[in-house]
């Protein structure tokens, strides 16, 4: 959901709807609830508004998103015991010192059908969630496929199983021909939308878009203690017209913050992709530092695009909503090279946004997880030196994650990356970034 608040009056007016239908309804989410707008992820209690909130509605779980973990394991603890539904995730193991307090599985009673849902998130190529590493400490957790094969015995004991998995689409796949025990899985992750459902290996498995454009309505028929048929139909949330009053109420309260509306400068033209608005925060970050080179993950930008007029610091925040720390340090060409290849390996074969250069990448066209070959460039496109040294800013995630071996490891300037886009636009009359272009991909 990533902290859609706006779309809340709509989803309780769903829920509503088809509680009155079934009264039995169960009302899960498969994981980051948070992070994506800052009237949720910057309120006191950070992401407590997404929680009022499904409290109101009246969620019965979710799993662990790799974003539940944004504000470390304290500020999940606190979110934890503010909920009223459960937190499901079998494969994360917090120390019993942190006060996270995580259920494996839960079987709920539906008017005589036990229901057993286990819950799973996602782990990047370091293990852990794709969260900052320091925001994990005091975790440990198991690869997805090992956990969920811990609880078979669930099969003899409910009517139904369900896996919630924040895993991403194709995993779900995969793991669907290894388990032929679930009967469903509630998918989150890659924001994959599917068409109601699709079937895998006779299990029926779900994923919406982010945001609550949609949300999934899933029916399960059994004929006794067998499930002899499945249906899933997707709900449009975005263009719904009913709403639940008290949920308005408490979204207007929550939105009440005009600090976040101020306005920083004016964008000419509208920016229509990720890379562009990558390219306005490596600019930031540059202008805000005099480094030479800026690199931006390519998950760190949230969303990809924007119309022209205002920009404000809310815009900024929801670009930029994970409070990473910015970091400057000295490398050689060879060694910013690797380091953007290796960003490239542990951030999902997603390749960086940059400033200060130009990257020429081939992709392996038989696994386009591989590069074959990176160029970087000048930002005039001519040859770039690999033996001298540059100043390089980036976030605190990519200088953990990006860890091929540089002798200058980095160093925080006390400053986080989305205070460098705030500063940079206010200063800014207007800005136009259409067309603009520093990553040039090709598949051989």
């Amino acid at each position: 959901m990533h902290a859609a608040l706006e779309a809340f009056p709509a989803l309780a007016d769903v829920a509503d709807s088809l509680r009155a239908l079934y009264p039995g309804l169960l009302v899960f989410s498969a994981g980051d609830n948070r992070t994506g707008e800052p009237l949720n992820d910057m309120y006191e209690i950070p992401a407590y508004p997404m929680v009022a909130l499904m409290n109101q509605i009246g969620f019965d779980a979710t799993t662990l998103g790799n974003h539940e973990f944004d504000s470390g394991p304290r500020g999940l603890a606190r979110l934890i015991d503010l909920s009223h539904f459960s937190y499901l995730c079998a494969n994360a193991h917090p120390a019993d010192s942190l006060g996270v307090h995580l259920r494996p599985y839960q079987v709920f009673d539906v008017n005589g059908v036990k229901v057993g849902v286990i819950g799973v998130v996602q782990l990047g190529t370091h293990g852990k969630p794709d969260s900052h590493p320091d925001n994990c400490v005091g975790f440990s957790f198991t690869p997805v496929n090992e956990t969920v094969a811990q609880y078979e015995w669930l099969r003899k004991h409910c009517d139904v199983v369900i896996l919630l998995s924040h895993n991403g689409y194709e995993s779900d796949v995969k793991t669907s021909a290894l388990f032929p025990w679930l009967d469903l899985i509630i998918g989150g992750h890659t924001h994959t939308q599917l068409n109601g459902g699709e079937m895998h290996n006779g299990i029926l498995i779900t994923q919406n878009a982010n945001r609550l454009k949609r949300v999934t309505h899933t029916t399960l028929v059994l004929d006794g203690e067998k499930v002899v048929e499945k249906r899933a139909e997707n709900i449009d949330v975005k263009e719904r017209k009913g709403r639940n009053e008290i949920v308005a109420e408490l979204v207007r309260f929550f939105s009440s913050n005009p600090d976040f509306q101020r306005q920083l400068t004016v964008a000419e033209q509208p920016f229509s992709d990720y890379q562009e608005l990558g390219c306005m925060m490596c600019d930031a970050f540059m202008a805000e530092t005099g480094a030479d080179v800026a690199i931006e993950n390519f998950g760190g930008v949230r969303y990809d695009e924007h119309p022209s007029g205002a920009f404000t610091v809310s815009d900024v925040l929801r670009l930029d909503p994970f409070g990473n720390d910015a970091v400057v340090m000295e490398v050689t060409g060879q060694e910013l090279r690797q380091m953007l290849i290796s960003c490239f390996d542990n951030d999902q074969n997603l390749f960086p946004h940059v400033g200060g250069l130009q990257c020429e990448l081939v992709r392996d066209a038989d696994d386009p997880t591989k590069l074959k070959k990176l160029t970087l460039k000048t930002a005039e496109g001519k040859k770039f030196d690999l033996k001298r040294k540059y100043k390089v800013v980036t976030n605190s995630y990519v200088a953990s994650i990006a860890d091929a071996p540089r002798e200058d490891q980095g160093r925080s300037i006390n400053r986080k990356t989305a205070d460098l886009v705030i500063s940079y636009l206010e200063r800014q009359p207007s800005i136009n970034y259409q067309g603009v272009k520093r990553v040039f991909e090709t598949k051989k």
